[in-house]
């Protein structure tokens, strides 16, 4: 694939304590296979679908206190220049978690949080130019910033990348729905949704990425099997027939049908 614009998510990866059982899961779960682990870059092992590069997964550091190395799913951002998009995010009252740093000829990567708290990451690509396969099953597809303070990540990711926003018309059966996208160009690349009083407290915000199946339900069902935890869903909608699951070291993600579809759009507005 290209390299895709700025703003646009371009790869997404996790960390995880038992990076074996990590593997044996979303292999048997999304059908990765997994290319190997060099020691020279931390044991970061990519995982393919089809053969193409779709995510990768990869151990704490060592000596990484045990509270940093929670597993999660980390989504990065595609930009040209990573060190002026450090000062954008600097500037709009974000944190850099971690400088732009140099990965080989692969490209150059940094870890930002924005003002509510959402961790997520930069991607200035190289010879590495992100996702080689999204929308089908085993890839990527979408992901969706979860928020207490939308209104913070609202001003924020626009300020940072080129979005135009567009806020959807809450539906008559959840009125309190608090939902948005951003757009780059003609294409929607990103949702925004505010964390209501359903999310334990101790759920922290954080960027939810979807991978794509060819059946949400038997998705469900395999990854419970396999120590996985269902945590809502499954759910027709518009997009697609999706859930939310926690895989056995706690990373949140989602599986999504988009063959599946039911019911009409929501409307969408420019939002201010």
């Amino acid at each position: 694939m290209a390299v895709q614009p700025e703003g646009v998510p371009c790869w997404a990866d996790a960390m995880f304590t038992d990076l074996d059982g990590a593997k044996r899961f979303y292999g048997d779960l999304l059908g990765w296979t997994f290319g190997e682990s060099k020691s020279e870059y931390g044991n970061y092992t990519e995982a393919y679908a089809d053969g193409k590069a779709v995510a990768a997964v990869v151990p704490p550091m060592p000596g990484q206190p045990e509270e940093e190395a929670r597993s999660a799913w980390c989504l990065y951002f595609a930009s040209p220049d990573a060190e002026a998009t450090m000062r954008k995010i600097r500037d709009n009252g974000g944190d850099v978690l971690l400088e732009p740093m140099q990965v080989s000829d692969f490209g150059t990567m940094a870890l930002a949080r924005d003002p509510g708290g959402v961790v997520f990451g930069v991607w200035q690509s190289g010879t590495h130019e992100g996702f080689q396969a999204q929308g089908v099953p085993g890839a990527y597809c979408w992901a969706e910033i979860f928020t207490r303070e939308p209104e913070k990540s609202d001003a924020f990711f626009p300020a940072v990348f080129p979005y135009r926003a567009k806020q959807m018309q809450a539906p008559d059966e959840a009125p309190d729905m608090d939902f948005r996208v951003f757009d780059v160009g003609d294409a929607t690349v990103l949702g925004r949704m505010r964390m209501t009083d359903d999310f334990p407290p101790d759920v922290p915000p954080y960027i939810k990425v979807y991978f794509a199946v060819e059946d949400c339900d038997a998705t469900v069902a395999k990854a419970t099997e396999r120590g996985g935890q269902p945590l809502f869903g499954p759910m027709d909608s518009p997009f697609g027939r999706f859930a939310t699951l926690s895989d056995p070291q706690g990373a949140t993600f989602s599986v999504i049908d988009l063959t599946n579809t039911q019911g009409e759009m929501p409307p969408m507005s420019d939002a201010g």
